[in-house]
């Protein structure tokens, strides 16, 4: 059995419903992609190369699997800046293509920073960093480009260099390229920190007024984000100008400096934050809406099944209970309650309770219980917009089967030349969502389910109840 035999032998083992001249979907590990054709022959030679590579003998010794460890890592380059490359070149052949069929300037190219996010198995909302980063290697920075080829530069190390030479015309970057990777044995030995700082230094040295601009327009990006941390936690993070995020944190210091009690250092300043943003003492319940969802047996019956809280994700039964407790207890938290119906078997939320006269509130709000995340593949953004999966102006109703929950720049992307999405039931009543790019890849996602134990004997009359339940306008 040849190499190309065995890696095709291999891939009718690992992937589910391959078809040799068909379509092929991955497990349902994530989110399914399928391509429509088959790997050509020389793409998949160079895989067998790469599983042959990715191999580790028992009989090695220590120097053999250091040098190993070595290898992979320059592999790991070069293949960032093969990346690299198809980025670019994607960009390219996407924007002459658009340009033939008349689409105006403007418009070309919009799409593509997200289908290569996609196949790079990242959130959307990086893909325009990724192209950025391609297309700033592969036109204007070929020493830093070389280096990554042949690993002497990580990925994040070219990036680093990339970021810090975004304010420079395409002369100066070139000439900061020169000067800091013409050589490559000078960056042997160069962490993050020295990468940044030597391509800063270079780049306020060539052009000292677009690195002092480039400052003042970073000040009109100051923002405050907030996103999950292990263990019930979250990380509310403010970007600030220098001298005012220094002067916060002098101020929470100060105040941890001036407490004496059994509180460390690290909980008087996140105490501390948390009283002077809300004005409440930090143990006080805070009058503002948190939606958690949680099942009837877990409130009430001691049931370890998680909730859900809307923008975060599961938490342990015990932590919603009392979340519950708390806001019962305290009569300005203003604690509401609202039934929600799942699947029986499997747990997909199919109904909802409205307290609200208008529909498309009501829709709105099963939506983002239903979805959580913005609903791309990959991408974990909070949810800001419910739309139509199949466009209103195209004949798409106005239903939570064609709603879709999804990030701004997400739900804008879907409407690029040449994007599909079409939503559909599975057979356990979740909701499922098909993503179909301008090049022919779908990917598809799958809601996540509720929280609470799933009834697993469920008569066929009773799943198809609930599928039919999932295609009715929210009330």
């Amino acid at each position: 059995m040849g190499n190309l035999d065995l890696l095709l032998h291999l891939s009718g083992r690992i992937v589910k419903g391959c078809r040799p001249l068909g379509s092929v979907a991955l497990a349902r590990c994530g989110p399914a992609v399928r391509w429509p054709w088959w790997p050509r022959p020389a793409i998949l030679e160079h895989m067998f190369d790469l599983v042959s590579l990715a191999g580790v003998d028992s009989r090695d010794d220590e120097a053999s699997l250091t040098a190993r460890i070595a290898e992979l890592e320059r592999v790991k380059s070069a293949a960032a800046a093969g990346q690299a490359r198809a980025a670019a070149a994607l960009d390219k052949l996407r924007r002459c293509n658009e340009a033939d069929a008349g689409v105006p300037a403007r418009r070309r190219g919009r799409g593509v920073a997200s289908e290569v996010a996609l196949a790079r198995r990242d959130s959307p909302a990086r893909g325009g960093r990724h192209l950025g980063f391609a297309k700033a290697l592969v036109y204007e920075m070929p020493h830093t480009l070389a280096a990554l080829e042949v690993g002497r530069l990580s990925e994040w190390r070219a990036t680093l260099i990339v970021r810090e030479s975004a304010c420079l015309d395409v002369e100066d970057r070139r000439a900061l390229d020169a000067e800091l990777c013409a050589d490559m044995s000078a960056l042997d030995g160069m962490g993050d920190a020295r990468i940044a700082a030597a391509a800063r230094a270079i780049a306020y040295r060539l052009d000292a007024q677009a690195v002092v601009e480039r400052a003042a327009r970073a000040e009109t990006e100051r923002t405050v984000t907030i996103r999950p941390a292990p263990d019930t936690m979250t990380w509310v993070t403010a970007l600030l100008p220098v001298a005012r995020g220094v002067s916060v944190y002098a101020a929470l210091k100060r105040a941890a400096d001036t407490t004496f009690d059994d509180r460390t250092r690290g909980q008087v300043m996140a105490d501390t934050l948390v009283e002077r943003v809300t004005g409440q003492p930090a143990e006080a319940a805070q009058p503002v809406a948190v939606n958690l969802v949680l099942s009837d047996e877990t409130l009430l019956a001691g049931d370890r099944a998680p909730a859900v809280v809307d923008g975060y994700g599961p938490i342990p039964a015990a932590v919603a209970r009392n979340l519950v407790r708390d806001a019962v207890a305290d009569t300005r938290s203003r604690a509401t309650l609202r039934r929600l119906y799942r699947h029986p078997r499997s747990g997909a939320l199919v109904a909802m309770e409205s307290r609200a006269r208008r529909f498309p509130k009501g829709l709105a709000a099963f939506i983002g219980l239903r979805d959580q995340r913005c609903r791309m593949p990959y991408c974990d953004a909070p949810i800001r917009h419910r739309d139509h999966a199949q466009p209103h102006h195209r004949g798409g109703p106005t239903t939570a089967t064609n709603g879709l929950g999804s990030c701004e720049r997400c739900n804008y992307v879907k409407e690029a030349p040449g994007w599909r999405v079409s939503t559909d039931t599975d057979e356990t009543g979740r909701h499922t969502a098909e993503f179909t790019t301008p090049t022919g890849m779908y990917y598809h996602c799958t809601a996540p389910p509720l929280p609470g134990p799933l009834e697993i004997d469920v008569s066929q009359v009773e799943a198809r109840i609930g599928v039919a339940l999932t295609h009715l306008h929210a009330a």
